[in-house]
């Protein structure tokens, strides 16, 4: 049998890692972070206990590396639409209609970032923590970039929004209202709100 053929037939250790950490995204969104063990894991995946800790050490490195992969994948999303947008009301809709989007889609890495809060885990509280405000800064950029008065708290405003997108999970009815018209609106009020303080406070 020809060389190249054989090579075909041996799963490449970096395909099974990827399948390890999809079907772990999957658990880990739809359980959370204390029902699951690795022996749950690895029977999931069709595995011994002992193949699953060749790839990851322990569950909270498994949950990590989800973590990050989900925010890596939302970053880059976001990025991208902002980086379509001119002016900065509309880059802040962009990124919050992109937010949506990916939360609503059920992806489990998003549901993983979002669902599973930095203090349910323990060790790795603080690089989870890291890996969000990384994420979270952002909106920060976004938000430090729009023109408003100087009395605005714009943490508190940044916290708000984030807040308001990732509640939408709850309520969410698909073919009502699309991420983007959600997104559009949501901005729309914000910047009439601070629009109608700052004239107050104007006259």
């Amino acid at each position: 049998m020809p060389k190249h053929e054989i090579n075909n037939k041996v799963e490449r250790p970096d395909s099974r890692k990827q399948e390890i950490l999809d079907t772990a995204a999957v658990l880990f969104s739809e359980k959370g972070y204390h029902a699951l063990s690795m022996r749950g894991i690895a029977k999931e995946t069709g595995m011994l206990p002992g193949s699953l800790y060749c790839h990851f050490s322990s569950k909270e490195d498994l949950l990590y590396s989800i973590y990050a992969e989900g925010v890596k994948r939302i970053s880059f999303k976001v990025d991208a639409a902002v980086a379509e947008r001119e002016g900065s009301w509309d880059r802040l809709e962009a990124a919050c209609s992109t937010h949506l989007e990916v939360l609503l889609d059920q992806s489990a890495y998003a549901q993983v970032v979002v669902r599973i809060l930095p203090h349910e885990t323990g060790g790795i509280r603080e690089r989870l923590i890291a890996l969000r405000n990384e994420y979270e800064s952002r909106f920060r950029v976004l938000i430090d970039a729009l023109e408003m008065a100087p009395d605005v708290n714009r943490k508190h405003l940044r916290l708000f929004l984030l807040g308001a997108l990732n509640s939408a999970q709850e309520w969410y009815q698909p073919g009502a209202d699309t991420p983007e018209m959600i997104a559009k609106e949501l901005v729309k009020i914000i910047g009439q709100k601070i629009k109608l303080s700052e004239d107050k406070n104007n006259g």
